[in-house]
């Protein structure tokens, strides 16, 4: 089946980002939502925690988002000289979320 087009364009779909922990992104990854917290950022990039790990995101364009805000990001895996980092796509703000509720929620979406 081909993609929707527009105007004799074909649209690309994108694979989609399945929920991980940090500890568990692997080499076999391509796009991945990550929950956690934000614990450093700059212009364009910010290194999440999600109670597995660290992981360095980066962004094309500046995000500006504040340290200690909780968030989920979509992106894709890249590997780095020790473990990977995350090209960003999305950043979404995830303070007003009930974060046991939010990963009960995942864990059923899962089958856990």
């Amino acid at each position: 089946m081909m993609p929707e087009t527009l105007e004799g364009f074909v649209s690309p779909r994108r694979l989609p980002a399945h929920e991980k922990k940090i500890a568990g992104i692997g080499k076999d990854d391509i796009r991945v939502r990550l929950f956690g917290t934000v614990i450093d950022s700059n212009e364009n990039a910010l290194v999440l925690d999600d109670g597995t790990g660290k992981i360095s995101v980066v962004f094309r364009d500046p995000v500006g988002i504040e340290t200690g805000k909780t968030v989920r990001i979509f992106g894709r895996v890249m590997p780095a000289e020790e473990g990977f980092e995350i090209e960003g796509e999305i950043l979404q703000d995830m303070s007003g979320v009930d974060v046991p509720l939010y990963r009960k929620t995942v864990e059923l979406e899962k089958g856990e």
